[in-house]
């Protein structure tokens, strides 16, 4: 059954996620609740999957610095008979040289299948800061509420994943099968995706390279499987006026005038939507220009994200930076300079299963930047809504539910 949700507009998104967030906050308050479970109903792996949750969330990972997340990963799942391979990306500006950055790849043991045929994967890193780990409950119910960064996004998802894939190893569901499935734990994704893309552009060195049939991609989506995400780039925008007194604003050109005049009209005008994904959406992230109130300002810069609602996936996003530009360089030809970078249109997920609402969603993800020809599925717990912000949270019932949809997506991806 497929769920319709509403694209969040420009100019009433802000308004509407805060007060999402506030609702959400509310009902995840860590206070003790009244929980409808009985411990007796439990599932044989709560126990487990709170403690792996627990071990991953108390680890601050923020993009950069995902090493120590990284080395609990490798232990847990060497631990459980798995065979475990690191792979180290090129240092960079944001990562520490005494602590190199690595993707986590995992295949069910003794030995390593060289083709496995579905790939699980979700990301290590989180966004800051670092929230401590709480919950509601000692003593852990479906009702019991988890907090602390990346409780949702996405160590929810990964928990879940593993916990899934170790259930079902142990009650034979995959028997004859457990060589075709793999673990794929990446960093970077909160940043530029460098983690997947480092991947994607390496996998040739494994002997031989595989060649996913399907890969599952973990991210909160509120238990819904997603249809397809909105696409993404990012811009500098450099305008250029001419200085001059402030008393006579007719002698110079203010570039702070032109950029806030440029950005209006951006927000009043349809860059490009669908019936699927909405409106492409517009945020000015950062604003800068002048020197002092009195001079008119000479140079004005902004950063803007933009969330793209057309496709083409590869291309789509170059449709929507030629409109924006066209857009702002109305207001005056030769002042607007633009440094963008590249991007993607809207995103196609298959979300052809039983059993599953769906939705689509607004956010990028690491679905774009696995290059092959697989069948793509995204899902995970939580919401998006309380991911990032100060009240990031999760119920340990939506995590149980989530493994077991994670079950159902892994059977469904080996006999598709």
């Amino acid at each position: 059954m497929k769920v319709s949700v509403p694209i969040l507009l420009l100019g009433s998104s802000r308004v509407l996620g805060l007060e999402l967030q506030q609702v959400l906050g509310e009902a995840y308050s860590l206070t003790s609740v009244a929980s409808s479970d009985f411990k007796s109903n439990a599932p044989t792996y709560r126990d487990d999957l709170v403690s792996l949750h627990k071990s991953l969330v108390e680890i601050s990972s923020i993009s950069g610095d995902e090493n120590e997340v990284g080395n609990f990963l490798v232990n847990y799942l060497e631990a459980r008979d798995f065979v475990v391979q690191l792979e180290f990306l090129p240092p960079s500006s944001t990562s520490n040289p005494g602590k190199p950055r690595f993707n986590v790849l995992a295949w069910p043991g003794p030995t390593r299948h060289p083709s496995p045929k579905v790939l699980v994967s979700s990301h290590i890193d989180t966004v800051p800061p670092f929230i401590p780990y709480s919950r509601s409950d000692a003593d852990p119910t479906a009702d019991t509420v988890i907090a602390g960064r990346g409780s949702v996004d996405a160590k929810g998802s990964v928990a879940a994943q593993i916990t899934a894939l170790l259930s079902l190893l142990e009650s034979g569901s995959i028997a004859g099968k457990e060589d075709s499935v793999m673990l794929l734990y990446v960093v970077g994704e909160e940043t530029s995706g460098d983690g997947m893309k480092f991947f994607s552009e390496t996998r040739g060195q494994l002997d031989p390279p595989p060649d996913f049939k399907a890969a599952i991609f973990g991210e909160p989506t509120d238990g819904h499987l997603v249809c397809g995400h909105k696409g993404i780039f990012h811009c500098n925008i450099t305008v250029k006026g001419h200085a001059g007194h402030s008393g006579y604003p007719w002698l110079g050109k203010s570039a702070t005038e032109l950029l806030a005049r440029g950005l209006v009209r951006v927000l009043d005008t349809d860059l490009g939507s669908s019936e699927e994904f909405g409106n492409t959406t517009v945020n000015f992230g950062l604003i800068e220009g002048g020197v002092a109130a009195n001079v008119i300002p000479e140079r004005a810069t902004a950063r803007l994200a933009a969330r793209v609602a057309v496709g083409p996936e590869i291309g789509g996003e170059k449709i929507v930076v030629q409109r924006l530009q066209d857009v702002m360089r109305s207001v005056d030809e030769e002042a607007f300079e633009f440094d963008c970078s590249s991007g993607y249109g809207v995103v196609k997920c298959n979300c052809d299963v039983e059993g599953f609402e769906t939705t689509t969603v607004n956010y990028g993800t690491d679905v774009h930047h696995l290059a092959g020809n697989h069948t793509r599925y995204l899902y995970g717990p939580g919401t998006i809504f309380v991911a990032h912000g100060p009240d990031e949270a999760i119920k340990l019932g939506d995590l149980e539910t989530a493994v077991e949809d994670f079950k159902k997506l892994i059977l469904h991806a080996l006999e598709s």
